[in-house]
């Protein structure tokens, strides 16, 4: 999975016309969001297709920002504090967190700055709590 970063016009229709551009090229979403950062929309949106989806969203003009792996896990929606836990885990690491949401199936996503460390917490993490 990939996380798409993109900056839009913040106008009627921007969301569309990158949704309609992702749907011609049969990409799905698979999780994100968009928000108004000074005036600018920056979106975030998982994607299993990086390929295509960069293709289609050049050919559309969506301004593309960066595109990069991401980091899934699922948290225990039952217990309490979890996403404290995981996030101070990475941050003890050394690992900083640049983007964190979730997806259609409700799995905490994380773009990091460091994936091979992040990815070792995220097994470690996932790993405890299997046992």
């Amino acid at each position: 999975m990939f996380d798409i970063e993109l900056r839009l016009g913040n106008q009627p229709g921007e969301l569309a016309r990158m949704g309609k551009a992702l749907g011609e090229a049969d990409v799905s979403v698979e999780g994100g969001g968009m928000f108004l950062v000074g005036g600018v929309g920056i979106a975030h949106f998982l994607v299993a297709d990086q390929q295509a989806a960069l293709a289609a969203l050049t050919a559309a003009r969506v301004e593309i920002t960066a595109s990069r792996d991401v980091l899934a896990l699922r948290l225990d929606q039952h217990e309490p504090g979890q996403l404290g836990k995981v996030t101070a885990a990475m941050a003890e690491n050394g690992v900083n967190i640049e983007v964190l949401y979730s997806d259609h199936g409700h799995r905490l996503i994380l773009v990091v700055d460091d994936p091979d460390a992040g990815r070792q917490v995220r097994d470690e993490w996932m790993a405890a709590r299997a046992a």
